[in-house]
């Protein structure tokens, strides 16, 4: 099911074109990276009992499915995300699994009307740090959230300089590509959600109560023969490659990024430390509003 909106922030189009595409590219690989979350996610929706889970942001569906899996045939989870390519693939995985509890739609969470008082469960995994006006977003999910029940589990990224496996590929190519965009502090992205304080200040004042923001650090590692999958088709880097038609430029650029990663590689294995946060919260009952 796809649902339309007038509206497309610069993310949103990022989302259905290259960034989107890169991540199906990447699947299985950024599937095995952060397995670890995935987990964390359905440990939480088994506590809460969740029966109806909303996951944002959800990608090529891996946490959907797994959320689906684990709560069983009678519970319904259902994927959103902007990114058509992304949701396509989420969708082939889940007829493949035969999966009936999980289900996706197309549609921007910030501003898509979802049945009111509905979700028991409303997660994601990096899939939050995106809106162009987080405050709106989060009101409007706390509307689908169950009054007074309804919880919020969550999680982020840190700070870029707490992750610097993540910013190694721009970093390292900064000498040879001056012209590579910079990432803007604060601005919609991967470390949008950096600080703590201004997350807890952000949800309560969409109106969520009991909120919680606590440090969240994961070893995470993925195979090495995917390197050079991983720092040409993500971040910054990954995007700007993906436009040039210059190969023997690409190739040469690839090289000299891929030895920056060696601190990371521990013979046919890349690990890192994710740092990242957990972010929970209730939708208050008509009273706490």
């Amino acid at each position: 099911m796809n649902t339309e909106s007038p509206f497309e922030s610069p993310q949103t189009a990022l989302w259905r074109g290259p960034a989107g595409q890169a991540w199906v590219a990447a699947q299985a690989v950024l599937d095995s990276m952060f397995q670890a979350f995935a987990e964390r996610l359905v440990q939480a929706a088994l506590a809460a009992a969740a029966r109806r889970v909303l996951d944002i942001g959800c990608g090529t569906g891996s946490s959907t499915l797994a959320l689906a899996q684990a709560l069983g045939p009678q519970s319904q989870c259902l994927g959103v995300d902007v990114s058509d390519p992304m949701l396509a693939l989420a969708q082939a995985r889940q007829a493949e699994l035969g999966l009936q509890a999980a289900s996706f739609i197309r549609a921007d969470a910030q501003r898509h009307r979802f049945e009111p008082d509905h979700f028991d469960l409303l997660t994601s995994r990096f899939g939050v740090m995106f809106f162009d006006d987080p405050v709106q977003a989060f009101q409007n999910l706390r509307k689908a959230a169950k009054a007074g029940t309804g919880r919020l589990h969550l999680q982020a990224w840190r700070s870029m300089a707490e992750n610097p496996f993540m910013s190694t590929a721009e970093r390292a190519a900064a000498r040879l590509l001056p012209q590579l965009p910079a990432r803007q502090p604060g601005a919609p992205g991967q470390f949008a959600f950096a600080d703590g304080g201004w997350v807890r200040a952000m949800l309560a004042q969409a109106g969520w109560v009991e909120v919680q923001v606590k440090p969240l650090d994961v070893d995470c590692e993925f195979a090495e023969r995917d390197l050079t999958l991983y720092l040409s088709r993500l971040g910054p880097l990954g995007l700007w490659l993906q436009q040039q038609p210059d190969t023997l430029q690409r190739e040469t650029i690839i090289r000299h990024v891929r030895g920056a990663f060696q601190p990371f590689v521990h013979g046919d294995t890349v690990r890192f430390k994710a740092a990242c946060w957990q972010i929970s919260a209730r939708a208050p009952t008509a009273q706490e509003q």
